[in-house]
């Protein structure tokens, strides 16, 4: 495959610890973060935009502490960004269900994990901190337990010291 297939809708491209993070812009605001397998090669930024995510998407990566401040484009329904803002909640190295979830916002699990699939923001948005109630559960859109998302989301968990004995499952660690 091209290593530059498709490279070309993102305004900039920046290394991870797991592949690369394509950055989209649009009208002075981030439109879209996407986990990348490492085939990416980086892209410099295009944009004041692009370059403001590109550093601060670094600075998660050797700080998980890190608190991202980008101007996000209007994205989602009313219901998934009510999602969001709960996600955007959840402390660092911690997790939570779709069903802890889908019980505060009165909804059902499969409603949050579809507001999770449709999370424009990724990082921005953890919804890496949210998991089934009995494993890992889904990430991105994907649901393969050995695939590229679902690594990502591991490594996330284990950036921001979430232990499988902090997981609301026992029995299944998350980390193979």
């Amino acid at each position: 495959m091209n290593t530059q297939q498709g490279s070309e809708i993102f305004s900039a491209i920046t290394a991870a610890p797991f592949g690369a993070i394509g950055i989209r812009t649009e009208q002075d605001s981030l439109r879209e973060l996407v986990y990348l397998p490492p085939h990416y090669q980086e892209k410099a930024p295009l944009d004041a935009v692009a370059e403001q995510a590109a550093v601060q998407v670094m600075r998660y990566f050797a700080d998980p502490e890190y608190r991202f401040d980008l101007p996000l484009h209007a994205a989602g329904t009313a219901f998934q960004r009510r999602v969001w803002d709960m996600i955007g909640a959840i402390p660092r190295g911690s997790v939570r269900t779709y069903g802890q979830l889908a019980k505060l916002l009165e909804s059902h699990p499969r409603a949050v994990g579809q507001a999770c699939g449709a999370n424009w923001f990724p990082l921005v948005v953890p919804c890496h901190r949210v998991t089934a109630a009995g494993g890992l559960g889904g990430f991105a859109s994907h649901d393969d337990e050995n695939g590229f998302h679902l690594s990502v989301k591991r490594w996330l968990l284990r950036h921001e010291g979430a232990l499988a004995t902090d997981m609301p499952w026992q029995q299944q660690p998350i980390f193979p």
